[in-house]
């Protein structure tokens, strides 16, 4: 693994971003969008994941000029890929070391101020998600300051009805359940739950964002460029010049 990166807000718990990519045309733009976001945020960890067999120069070179504090990994397969992350974060972190750790795709849009939200995590810290599951947003719904149920449209029978994006772990808890981690098996949507399932029940997440009452991270999805102009060059012989990055 490679790592590198800045300094400062040694005083804050560490946020630990765990980022899952995979090669596209869009996958650099994404990183440095992303990456961008991350730099206004103290003491932050940002752990990239590449689906990949090792990781890759376009990757490697962006983190490295990014400024951020990271850590370079990579591993097949989606929940691979964020397993490889937890598995580095018990391998590198002491037990109740504070810090927290976000599950944060590389192409969601976040509000810097999620990142103060989460940053005092416990246990399993929980807030709404825009334009996801077939809805505007998604939330857990909070009586008296406890999660009472979820609003959510799409397979509301999960254990934890939640997005990727809508929720972050204290870094003691994980690291006090060794065998807490995605089950590459899960049905489609289930992946969340079978993590979460392992660490809390559903009466034990603490809601933030004002009682699950703001959106701050949306699900948001980048349109699929339309190379056919490029794809005609190459079958030419004149396409773009491959030696220059995009």
């Amino acid at each position: 693994a490679a790592v590198g990166g800045g300094e400062g807000g040694e005083a804050l718990p560490t946020i630990f971003v765990v980022t899952p990519t995979y090669a596209r045309p869009v996958q650099k733009a994404e990183l440095v969008r992303l990456s961008q976001t991350l730099l206004h945020v103290p003491s932050l960890h940002w752990l990239v994941v590449e689906d990949s067999a090792a990781p890759t120069p376009l990757v490697g070179g962006l983190l490295a000029s990014s400024g951020l504090s990271y850590t370079h990994l990579y591993a097949p397969t989606p929940p691979g890929k964020r397993n490889r992350a937890l598995r580095w974060l018990r391998e590198t972190r002491r037990p109740g070391e504070s810090g927290v750790v976000y599950f944060a795709d590389d192409d969601n849009t976040y509000s810097l101020r999620l990142f103060q939200e989460m940053r005092s995590t416990r246990g399993v810290s929980v807030w709404p998600v825009g334009l996801v599951g077939g809805l505007r947003f998604e939330r857990p719904l909070v009586e008296g300051g406890r999660v009472v149920g979820f609003h959510t449209a799409w397979k509301p029978e999960r254990p934890f009805p939640l997005d990727m994006a809508g929720f972050a772990v204290g870094l003691p808890l994980l690291l006090a359940h060794p065998g807490a981690r995605f089950d590459p098996e899960a049905e489609r949507g289930y992946l969340e739950s079978s993590l979460l399932g392992g660490l809390v029940t559903p009466a034990q997440l603490e809601p933030k964002a004002d009682n699950c009452t703001q959106v701050l991270v949306w699900h948001t999805r980048t349109e699929k460029p339309k190379l056919r102009q490029e794809e005609q060059l190459q079958r030419e012989g004149r396409g773009s010049d491959p030696h220059i990055e995009v």
